[in-house]
């Protein structure tokens, strides 16, 4: 299924982000995802819903501009990441994919 702005689901959504404070928020139905730099809320938001049988209360991003790292006499930067902060309406399912983390 393609999203309003016609990208695929699978290139907005990059992975999950597995950590320890993402992991504090699975039993609040609140979970972290990288997405595309470029993606916005509400593309994050039919992506997700597209991927997984959910309803979206709420999406938070973030982005992270890479850290100037060094080696010797050159530097450079660490990635770019945006994260999205997923919280899902009371009444709808958890994601399977992380109901074996949640304990």
């Amino acid at each position: 299924m393609k999203i309003q702005s016609g990208k695929d689901p699978h290139d907005v959504i990059l992975r999950p982000v597995l950590s320890e404070k993402a992991y504090d928020g699975l039993p609040d139905k609140r979970y972290t995802f990288e997405v595309e730099k470029t993606a916005n809320k509400i593309e994050i938001k039919q992506a997700l819903e597209a991927i997984f049988p959910i309803q979206i209360a709420k999406v938070n991003t973030t982005r992270t501009l890479g850290k100037i790292k060094r080696q010797g006499k050159y530097s450079g930067r660490t990635p770019e990441v945006k994260k999205a902060y997923i919280t899902l309406k009371p009444e709808s399912k958890t994601i399977e994919f992380f109901d074996g983390m949640a304990q």
